[in-house]
Order: C-alpha cells, then structure tokens, then sequence
C-alpha cells in the first residue's frame, strides 16, 4: 500500500460515519464601522496606494483622456482591451488596440504593452480588486502576463466595504483573480522585487457617475 492510498484511506475511515458536516458560524462582522460611499471609496483608494498601485480618479467625461495620459506615458505602443470594455475609453489613446483572442500565445501577451480592463468589483477593507472574467475583463491571463495593468473601478457601484459583502456578491464557479496592488514577492532577507507573478505596474481608475 502506497503512502497516498493510506492518506485516502485515513480520509474515508475519517468520514464514513455519515454525520452532517458541522455549521461554519457566521457571526463575525460584516464590515468594520460606518461609511459613506465616498468614505468606502477612499478608503480603498488609500489601501490601494498602500500596496503601491497608483490611484487616478476620474469621471465618464475624462476617463478617456486620462487613459490617453496614462498609456502614452507610459509609452505603450499596443494596448490589450477585452470586448465588453467600452469602446470610447481608449478614443484618446494612441496606442495599437490588441483584441483578447483565445488563440493568443503566452509570447504574444508578453509583448503587449499595456491592458485596460474593468473589474467586478473591489474591496474597500482590504484594497483588493477582483476580477471574475466578465466581458469587459477579459481572460484571466491577459492580466497576469503584460507588465501594465490599467484597471477601472466604478464608484460607488463596484465597491464594497468588507471581503463577507463581496462574497455574498461574487459567483464562485467562475474564475475569480484576487489583486491587491501589482505582483511582488520578497526572498529569504525580505527585498520585495516587483512583476514576477504578474503586472510590475497597476493603475487603478477611481470611475465615477453612471454608466453611459
């Protein structure tokens, strides 16, 4: 009998009894403390510059200018937009616009310069981003392999206080990235060396005012 067939059966005998599993309880905070929405919105905005994302703010009239500003100083010559991502975001923008295609190689995503996407929603307690795929998403590798992420968060709608409110709003089955702030990692000493699990560089736009 092999090791893994001896964990496997620990595991059955463990669960053969055919009890219920016990209840989790859930009576711990939803949220810490009272808000405004445009409380919650700073609060993420400073808890996202904490862990070194830059935070732009701006409204349906100038968010096309400012990612114009964003990608040309950041000299991107291609841009990678998702379908569902409004077209007229990226009018002011001079960069080559790249589709999300599945048959996408990993060498092609690397050379891209820059990715604009939205977002499903974002964590106000935590400065964390989460992304679920949806059409103005896009796949979840074209956020991880190109070194420039652009992110645009609608406020107040997308944001929520605490990680309990966001689950109750998230789907499970589909496929959710957790970001909070641009990839990094630290060795052994703890010097922090930025982009090797993802974006180097994460930008996040504060959007206000309804969709139009």
């Amino acid at each position: 009998m092999s090791s893994r067939d001896r964990i496997l059966g620990r595991i059955r005998r463990a669960v053969a009894d055919g009890h219920p599993d016990p209840a989790v309880p859930r009576d711990y905070l939803r949220v810490h403390g009272v808000r405004t929405p445009a409380e919650t919105a700073d609060l993420l905005a400073a808890h996202l510059a904490e862990y070194r994302a830059q935070v732009h703010r701006a409204d349906e009239a100038g968010i096309a200018p400012l990612l114009g500003r964003l990608l040309a100083a950041r000299g991107a010559r291609t841009v990678l937009v998702p379908p569902g991502l409004p077209p007229y975001w990226l009018d002011r923008a001079e960069a080559v616009t790249v589709a999300d295609r599945t048959e996408s190689t990993t060498y092609e995503l690397d050379a891209v310069d820059s990715v604009v996407t939205g977002c499903a929603l974002a964590i106000a307690e935590t400065g964390t981003i989460v992304l679920d795929g949806g059409p103005g998403q896009g796949r979840r590798r074209i956020t991880l392999i190109p070194d420039h992420h652009v992110c645009v968060v609608r406020v107040p709608d997308q944001v929520v206080d605490s990680v309990p409110q966001a689950l109750s709003l998230l789907d499970p089955t589909r496929p959710l990235t957790w970001i909070s702030g641009p990839s990094a990692t630290s060795d052994i000493e703890l010097d922090r060396v930025e982009g090797v699990h993802g974006p180097r560089t994460l930008e996040v736009i504060l959007l206000s005012g309804p969709a139009e």
